[in-house]
């Protein structure tokens, strides 16, 4: 059956200005991170993104090596794309990344010109686009100077491959320096995306100020600790889970302590009338400067049970308070190192 989008699409959720720039977001965004490889079946996927574009999210973020296999998210978003929603390109904000290990060799990650322009050509041929809306710098390349990554940038969006540049886990300073390379260069920076989290709050202590300073938006991955604020790990680690596969997230993490915390923050939800992910996603949408979530989903009924989190953004200065109070550094920001060059 041909896809039709809903005619009451941009009615659904908020959008807001990312930075100082044209451009607004949805204030959910949906990440292919996990769930778009090809381990998963493809009538799901598509179903996800159909129904997301439904209810309002226009921004999709992907990135080179995202799977499994490496590219093959890509691959199927470009798939779904073609065969439904390219009618509605000009509608939609797509997002891709080169920074992490993606081939062998030496050219291969990292943030050398070479790889993130031969990586950027490849995304594009995956996913069958012309030009995607941002391109990032996935980290921070301690070894190769700040200008040539930022110079390759630059170079995407004059070449017309990208509109944006973005970049992803930097430090404040290295965020302040990339900035201000590319606004020399007549690129301006649009965007940064950190993780954040009620447990992982590192953005607190200097970047959200620097990105406000330079004009840039920000959208925080992994506002849900990868899956450690969906309560799924309450009682106890379920088969299927992240930590169950220790992937990206390990189940060292889950530790009485940080359990403690999580029980008392899914109590404060309760009272609030969300569940402990809506909470962390209207917490982590608290301020201003945060234009975006980014979200996963295993399927609709998940991703429509996130983006129910929009319906209650408002908090009080109490339920702050006590959020506060179990907000709380868990140790699970396994991007650090990136972010601390």
């Amino acid at each position: 059956m041909t896809y039709v989008a809903a005619d009451d699409r941009y009615e659904r959720i908020p959008y807001r200005r990312c930075g100082r720039s044209g451009l607004r977001l949805p204030a959910i965004s949906l990440g292919l991170w996990h769930n778009f490889g090809d381990d998963r079946p493809l009538d799901v996927q598509r179903a996800i993104l159909r129904r997301a574009f439904d209810l309002g999210v226009t921004h999709f973020d992907l990135a080179n090596n995202y799977g499994p296999p490496y590219g093959s998210a890509e691959i199927n978003f470009g798939r779904v794309l073609r065969e439904d929603l390219a009618p509605y390109r000009d509608e939609m904000i797509i997002s891709t990344k080169a920074g992490y290990d993606m081939w062998p060799g030496p050219y291969g990650e990292w943030g050398s010109r070479k790889y993130l322009l031969a990586s950027l050509d490849q995304s594009l041929r995956r996913m069958g686009v012309d030009y995607v809306d941002i391109f990032y710098s996935h980290r921070f390349d301690p070894e190769t100077p700040l200008e040539e990554t930022m110079g390759a940038l630059d170079h995407a969006v004059r070449s017309g491959k990208a509109l944006y540049a973005g970049i992803s886990s930097y430090s404040p300073e290295r965020t302040a320096e990339a900035a201000a390379i590319l606004r020399e260069l007549g690129t301006p920076l649009l965007i940064h995306q950190p993780s954040y989290s009620m447990l992982n709050r590192w953005i607190e202590g200097g970047l959200l100020d620097t990105l406000e300073a330079e004009g840039a938006g920000c959208i925080a991955f992994s506002p849900l600790a990868q899956g450690m604020l969906t309560g799924k790990y309450l009682g106890g680690v379920p088969a299927g889970s992240r930590a169950s596969k220790g992937t990206s997230f390990s189940a060292d993490l889950l530790t009485e302590e940080n359990l403690r915390h999580v029980r008392t923050l899914n109590e404060i939800a309760a009272g609030r009338g969300q569940s402990l992910a809506q909470m962390a996603l209207s917490w982590s949408l608290r301020d201003g400067r945060v234009t975006s979530a980014l979200i996963g989903a295993s399927g609709v009924e998940q991703l429509e049970e996130n983006l129910a989190a929009l319906d209650r953004l408002d908090f009080t200065a109490d339920e702050l308070a006590a959020v506060d109070r179990d907000a709380v550094e868990a140790g699970i920001n396994i991007w650090a190192a990136s972010s601390a060059g």
